[in-house]
């Protein structure tokens, strides 16, 4: 089981090697001192300096690369409070597109993987001034299904055979790659190629609005202050955050604190327009849409992308016997940075932690390397599982649990009469197991469970209990679903 000081030891051991020079600067002046030599002064404050420089390097490397959380990270003041249930993504700024282009909505209908190829020459890369390198952003293929008219106006009677199909690749900025799976995006189309004879019409070029992507799937949730003070909640409700899109994309922009618009901060006009969505929302109230759209499958591009696998995850049997345990986490908050990893953008977020203790739950701000094959299903899931050390004082992200519990990976029980038992999009019951395994101190980094082990033997029938009496009450959920 990886741990924090294994991970300072060897980020010591090669800053020590990098610095090496410092040691040697100081021992040689020391030598020099006490033989009386003028220049002694200056190999003592080099190598001071240098030798000074190597736990300051190690800590913060080992910072950087280990997924830690401590009592520095909590949070004590904030600007914008979060419900339990918010999640605000801010993702780069996409192409704006001719002034004349149609903001439309675009069901995906088949994606495929390209290419991901970052150089891979260092731990991390930092670009200053371009936030969305293509080493570092996806190339995807996608076969669009791009509508004319939103599905509130077919219904009104407009011509719901409007619209056209377009297979094209994009890169697509991870945050966003949730948009992907989901199978909703908005799109500019620039105006089409005027038809002529022999000469039929051309669609004119599709433009992907990323950030506006994730808001129409559902990744990022949406909330609307009405005039009266009353809180409206329009995540998922694509008709209506369609609408609203266009009118902010008429008057330049509309400011969201957070993941909600204030129509009391607006100007007069554009608040009228806000207005007028939500009284007729009112009066023809708009179902919401699916989290994911039909045929998920055909979009799975999860198994492409780099990341840790799942697994039930490994234990230390110390960590487990002093008390160390599970807690789950929840993503309030992710904001884009500069810098990269092979695997994962480096992400400023913020969580919200649930204590096992039932004591108050509070929120920690960490900069952290996130797995690009989470981020595909982030509209979903925003969980996120911790490994508690045994004094309470430190939280560990565990990845590999964190992706089996959020349906990256798919999970399997094999039961001791060697029956294979499904347990993919079932959380609870992943969960459930999870603690198990853990309080017993076993370990089974794999996404297979296998109870036929003799290892295993002792617990099995618990297990077994809990994948046979809570799997009915799951709401499953996944590509295989």
């Amino acid at each position: 089981m990886r741990t924090y000081a294994s991970v300072l030891v060897g980020n010591l051991v090669f800053a020590t090697l990098c610095c090496f020079p410092g040691p040697f600067a100081l021992l040689l002046g020391c030598v020099a001192w006490r033989e009386g030599e003028d220049w002694a002064w200056i190999a003592l404050v080099g190598g001071v300096v240098c030798s000074a420089a190597i736990p300051v390097m190690a800590v913060t490397t080992a910072r950087r690369e280990f997924p830690r959380i401590t009592r520095r990270d909590r949070v004590t003041d904030t600007r914008v409070s979060y419900g339990d249930d918010s999640f605000v993504v801010w993702a780069p700024r996409s192409e704006r597109g001719p002034a004349e282009a149609r903001l439309v909505r675009a069901d995906v209908l088949e994606a495929s993987f390209v290419r991901y190829h970052p150089d891979g020459e260092a731990t991390f890369t930092t670009y200053y001034g371009n936030y969305t390198p293509d080493e570092f952003t996806p190339l995807i293929r996608m076969r669009l299904r791009v509508h004319d008219v939103e599905e509130a106006e077919e219904a009104d009677g407009a011509d719901g055979a409007a619209g056209f199909e377009i297979t094209d690749e994009w890169r697509v900025p991870s945050l966003c790659l949730s948009a992907v799976t989901a199978g909703r995006l908005v799109v500019l189309v620039a105006p089409a190629a005027p038809a002529g004879p022999g000469n039929p019409e051309v669609p004119g070029k599709v433009t992907p609005q990323w950030p506006r992507s994730a808001l129409l799937a559902g990744t990022r949730t949406c909330r609307v202050i009405g005039l009266d003070g009353r809180t409206t909640d329009v995540t998922r409700r694509c008709g209506r955050q369609l609408r609203q899109m266009r009118i902010s994309r008429e008057v330049g922009g509309v400011e969201m604190v957070g993941d909600t618009i204030d129509l009391r901060r607006l100007d007069r006009h554009t608040a009228a327009r806000y207005t007028v969505l939500a009284d007729r929302d009112r009066a023809l109230p708009e179902d919401r849409a699916p989290v994911t759209e039909p045929g998920e499958e055909a979009r799975w591009i999860v198994d492409h992308l780099p990341g840790e696998p799942g697994g039930f995850g490994s234990v230390g049997r110390g960590w487990s016997r002093r008390g160390g345990h599970l807690v789950r986490a929840r993503l309030l908050e992710m904001r884009g940075t500069n810098t990269f990893q092979d695997h994962g953008p480096v992400l400023d977020t913020v969580l919200r932690i649930h204590p096992a203790d039932a004591t108050l739950p509070f929120d920690a701000a960490r900069r952290l390397t996130v797995p690009m094959n989470y981020l595909t299903v982030l509209h979903r899931t925003r969980e996120v599982v911790l490994s508690v050390s045994p004094s309470g004082r430190s939280y560990v992200i565990d990845w590999a649990r964190t992706n089996l519990l959020a349906g990256v990976t798919a999970a399997t029980v094999i039961a001791p009469d060697g029956q294979e038992l499904p347990v993919t999009g079932c959380p609870d019951v992943i969960w459930s197991l999870m603690n198990l395994l853990a309080s017993h101190a076993l370990s089974n980094p794999a996404p297979v469970l296998d109870l036929r082990k003799r290892r295993m033997s002792a617990v099995a029938g618990t297990l077994m209990e809990v994948v046979r009496g809570r799997g009915a009450e799951a709401n499953p959920v996944g590509p295989n679903t």
